[in-house]
């Protein structure tokens, strides 16, 4: 295994691009199942997880090829298998996303309950209430999801959950609505930017989907869907990331690429924090002003404040001049970032699903691990911020949703080393 090793105490300066959305990507390639042929996406980052995807993919007898740095085609003429095995699942959530283009296309699906980042229980319940609503039999058998269907036919289903709207069975829901008989209504749909993607990608191949970024989608089912190219979006995370290691520093540091109106809220908080933002031609611009502000923030589904930054905001709110109240709306356990931070000077009391951050004048270098990806970010963030040598430990978590963070950190004046683990 890998690890960082961090000198801190340096303000980043500099430019860097956002890469190709995680999020949005992996969906999009589990919707080439639905067309016969080859599919090309642009724009998809090199990470852990879509090589993950890809493996699925490959499984199920599709045929996955790099074609540049960063286009992926993805043939479906040989898919003749329709398991997505433990072994493969196991390591992401997100390969449920295949659950829904097999059942639209072949009818017939099993797909090993899901692993992924270990804050709390993430049920595939909606998937499974998505498809028998549409018609299909769906069992548990022996840690698989094991769906069939004669036939798909549309109906009106609401995906209203503890959590809010879930984004991936939106996803899986869409997909397999797409080549049902008649009309599917989803109510209580995600509205996150990487739902309105897999919407257009989906219109690129012939589907007829629309309401995408609102509560409620329409999809009515078509015969036949065509393979596409489509360009993914940037990955607003990423971005909002290396904007707070501008913040967390007290730099000076621009992203490029990143859509300003989907890190609205976003935006507008690290505002509130006296964080000086400006937006101005595709690009974010972040002036730190340490210490910044206290704040209260409770996250939620889009257009709330996004979980996926929740993290790196608490180690900003750490050096923050008062006490910061954190509500986490969508994972109530997902604070295992705190006690690292801890380690390296921070004061941070969790009772879940609230974080309280009472602001420090300075962090200090230390060892720290990661346990799921953008804890591991704020992890990153804090050493960057933190006097002295941080080891950050496990990074093969960051790896999964960050294309070569050190090389962009360093290209900001980090000093920052990837190192094999003694």
């Amino acid at each position: 295994m890998d690890k960082y090793v961090i000198e801190g105490g340096r303000p980043l300066r500099g430019t860097v691009a956002a890469q190709g959305s995680k999020n949005a990507c992996l969906p999009m390639m589990a919707a080439a199942l639905l067309a016969d042929g080859v599919t090309t996406l642009r724009n998809v980052p090199r990470l852990s997880d879509i090589e993950t995807m890809a493996a699925v993919l490959r499984a199920l007898g599709a045929t996955i090829e790099w074609e540049g740095p960063h286009v992926l085609a993805v043939d479906t003429r040989g898919v003749d298998k329709y398991v997505a095995p433990y072994d493969l699942v196991r390591r992401m959530r997100a390969s449920i996303a295949v659950l829904g283009p097999l059942m639209g296309r072949f009818r017939r699906a099993e797909v090993s309950l899901p692993g992924g980042c270990a804050f709390g229980p993430r049920p595939v319940d909606l998937h499974i209430k998505a498809l028998r609503e549409l018609g299909a039999t769906v069992e548990l058998e022996g840690g698989y999801v094991v769906a069939r269907a004669a036939a798909l036919k549309g109906k009106r289903v609401n995906l209203s959950g503890p959590a809010g709207p879930s984004r991936g069975a939106t996803a899986n829901l869409m997909m397999a609505a797409a080549l049902a008989e008649g009309v599917t209504v989803i109510e209580d749909a995600a509205r996150e930017p990487e739902t309105v993607e897999l919407v257009n990608m989906l219109g690129a191949m012939g589907a007829r989907v629309e309401g995408g970024g609102s509560a409620e989608i329409t999809v009515t089912g078509v015969d036949r869907l065509e393979p596409c190219e489509y360009e993914v979006m940037a990955d607003q995370i990423e971005a909002g990331t290396y904007v707070l290691a501008g913040a967390i520093t007290g730099g000076d540091v621009t992203v490029e690429g990143a859509d300003a109106e989907y890190l609205s809220l976003f935006i507008g908080t690290l505002r509130e924090a006296g964080v000086t933002v400006d937006v101005s031609n595709g690009a974010i611009a972040v002036r730190g002003n340490l210490p910044v502000a206290p704040l209260e923030i409770r996250t939620g589904p889009y257009p709330a404040f996004p979980t996926d930054l929740q993290p790196q905001m608490t180690a900003l709110l750490s050096l923050a001049s008062g006490r910061s109240v954190v509500v986490e709306g969508i994972y109530p356990d997902r604070f295992n970032h705190a006690p690292e931070l801890v380690r390296l000077g921070a004061h941070v009391e969790v009772t879940p699903p609230t974080a309280v951050i009472n602001g420090v004048h300075r962090l200090y270098g230390a060892y720290v691990m990661t346990s799921d990806l953008r804890a591991g970010a704020a992890l990153v963030l804090a050493g960057l911020a933190a006097g002295g040598e941080t080891n950050v430990r496990r990074i093969y978590h960051i790896d999964r949703g960050y294309e070569g963070m050190e090389d962009k950190l360093t290209s900001l004046g980090a000093a920052i080393r990837r190192l094999e683990e003694e």
